[in-house]
């Protein structure tokens, strides 16, 4: 019996999906280099099936707040993890970027005072706590 030919059609590589891991990295990175201050991040897997990881900072102002996430979305964009969605650019008091694994709050100061997510979050949210 003679042997069956084998398989010598390559299929095209899938290309490679950024991590998590990846986009937090990013997204730091370009929170220090727009001057972001008092960035916190926050690891939720487990508590929230809305994300992975939130990280939450604060700008100067409307104005540096919507530079902020401007400089976000292009890295997030320029580096292949597509277009996030974004909410609150009109005003620039609180932005959100949504990338679906990362969720990123950019407040003004007062604005970030006022409704303390980061702290709400941080919180022991496990069966054990009571």
């Amino acid at each position: 019996m003679a042997a069956l030919p084998t398989n010598t059609v390559s299929t095209p590589a899938t290309p490679a999906v950024p991590s998590v891991e990846a986009a937090v990295e990013l997204i730091l990175n370009t929170l220090e280099d727009a001057k972001a201050e008092e960035t916190v991040s926050v690891d939720i897997t487990g508590k929230s099936s809305l994300a992975d990881h939130m990280i939450v900072t604060s700008g100067r102002s409307q104005r540096h707040v919507g530079a902020v996430a401007d400089q976000i979305i292009r890295a997030l964009r320029d580096n292949g993890f597509g277009k996030p969605r974004v909410e609150g650019l009109p005003h620039c008091d609180w932005v959100l970027v949504d990338t679906g694994d990362v969720i990123v709050h950019i407040f003004r100061p007062e604005v970030r005072e006022f409704y303390n997510i980061e702290k709400m979050w941080q919180a022991d949210f496990s069966a054990d706590a009571h």
